[in-house]
């Protein structure tokens, strides 16, 4: 297996987990994950779709990214909060992330293995974790499942059984 073929598989199975447990609360997708609060579902996949979309097109394709209106939402150091007015529908959150992550796949289609050694479009800042188009794929891939078991949590408040992806 080459990288290539490694990323795809990370993405696609990191994809059915989380989105397997983000859709399982589609009936209570502000369920914080602690009594003391966290990310809740919704959130998770707001912030999972934002950062993706954000990496894509800011960092890795340098062109403007369509969902760049969400990062007050959704962006790094954003806080979940219980007012579903402030978000938009997870439905339509679901949507747009099936969107991102088709052009992620279409993008790493027209990769080759040395082309993941390229430098990033990431300013001078973002560097040490983004400075290339690898460490860009990489961290879509990790940030899954990161989030994912928030999600997982959010969902044993609620007294739900594990989910198999």
């Amino acid at each position: 297996m080459n990288a290539i073929d490694f990323i795809h598989m990370s993405l696609q199975q990191g994809r059915g987990w989380t989105v397997g447990l983000v859709s399982d609360m589609k009936d209570a997708p502000l369920t914080f994950p602690t009594p003391k609060g966290g990310n809740h579902p919704l959130w998770v996949m707001g912030h999972l779709t934002y950062s993706e979309s954000h990496l894509l097109h800011d960092y890795i394709l340098g062109t403007p990214n369509p969902i760049a209106d969400w990062k007050e939402l959704f962006g790094s150091g954003s806080e979940p909060v219980a007012d579903p007015s402030q978000y938009p529908s997870l439905d339509e959150i679901l949507i747009r992330f099936e969107e991102i992550r088709a052009s992620t796949l279409a993008a790493l289609d027209e990769l080759s293995p040395a082309d993941l050694d390229e430098p990033s479009k990431a300013p001078a800042e973002m560097k040490p974790f983004f400075g290339t188009i690898g460490q860009c794929m990489a961290v879509i891939c990790m940030h899954f499942v990161f989030h994912g078991g928030q999600v997982a949590d959010a969902r044993r408040v609620l007294g739900r059984d594990f989910l198999v992806a």
